[in-house]
């Protein structure tokens, strides 16, 4: 809100577009400090899981290019192909950056499995890898940080994502740190393979977890159900308006597009029906944080014509009926 004008979709995503390239930047810098010190340090101290707690900081630094990319994308205003605006790319790279995860911590887990297999025996860590891996818990802290705060102030899914994965990262690290303290302290250099596998299955995890999240967005789900009831009872705080039906509610960049049909007095002006319909969408507004755009469809009172064979939409009784 500036000036007392209401703040435009357009103007939302420029202010989101810009904390995410605040946050990219931030997270660039510091994912490309710590994986260098880590690859280094696991090379020179002979640690598989120190190398590859690197190259999981590595991947970091390609989804913090990946997100500078997605800002400079969503910033840009609807045209004629994305007439919704461009911001389901940071869906699309939210997707991208799970399975990334995933392949890395796949590749993690085959290289320290067939060393296991294989036989081939691995020397003790030296102290290095000790230092490298605290200075990545003390990094990653601070950037898993950063990257939530600033997610939760543009509503972003991506660097709420990307908050969790660094904050996987941390305790990836910390198993990383129990490895080697272990390898250290019985002299079996093969506590350091499988330190780095049960790395690439937290790693594995948070991917799956990443993707089930934003999936239920490209499916244009909701996880609850509380949303459509604040706008049913949005609908009824209103005078003239009836029967919520017909209602959709979907995710564009973590904000909410909303469709819903109400019914009002058929003998009232087309006018005074258009007034009902804008203070519903004032009340759903709100009741209803982060709303994108809302589409009130009205309908004259007791027409139930296709209301019992639609086969899209939550009404009251429907949302009743999912509960029970």
């Amino acid at each position: 809100m500036t000036d007392g004008l209401k703040e435009t979709p357009a103007d939302a995503a420029g202010g989101k577009a810009r904390i995410i390239r605040i946050a990219s930047v931030t997270a660039l810098l510091g994912n490309t400090v710590l994986a260098v010190v880590k690859i280094l340090a696991g090379f020179e101290a002979g640690s598989l899981a120190v190398v590859g707690d690197g190259i999981d900081s590595s991947v970091d630094v390609l989804i913090a290019v990946m997100s500078l990319v997605v800002a400079r994308v969503i910033s840009r205003p609807a045209d004629r192909e994305h007439p919704w605006g461009h911001g389901r790319a940071e869906t699309v790279a939210t997707v991208l950056l799970s399975c990334i995860l995933f392949f890395a911590g796949a590749q993690l887990i085959l290289d320290s499995g067939r060393n296991l297999l294989q036989g081939i025996r691995r020397g003790v860590p030296e102290t290095p890898a000790l230092f490298a891996t605290l200075f990545s818990i003390a990094g990653k802290i601070l950037l898993a940080l950063s990257q939530y705060f600033l997610g939760k102030k543009a509503n972003s899914a991506m660097l709420k994502a990307n908050a969790k994965n660094m904050a996987a990262d941390v305790v990836i690290s910390a198993g990383v740190l129990v490895g080697l303290g272990l390898s250290m302290l019985t002299g079996a250099g093969a506590v350091d393979s499988v330190t780095a596998i049960l790395v690439g299955l937290w790693v594995i995890k948070s991917a799956i977890g990443i993707f089930t999240e934003v999936n239920m967005e490209l499916m244009d789900g909701s996880t609850g159900q509380d949303s459509y009831r604040a706008v049913f009872e949005a609908v009824h705080s209103v005078p003239g308006a009836g029967n919520p039906h017909r209602t959709r509610m979907r995710r564009i960049a973590g904000l909410w597009d909303i469709d819903i049909d109400i019914e009002v007095a058929p003998d009232i002006t087309v006018w005074e029906a258009h007034i009902i319909a804008s203070q519903v969408e004032a009340a759903i507004k709100s009741r209803v944080e982060g709303v994108y755009d809302i589409m009130v469809h009205v309908e004259p009172l007791g027409d139930s014509r296709g209301q019992n064979n639609e086969g899209y939409g939550l009404s009251e009784e429907r949302l009743d009926e999912k509960r029970t």
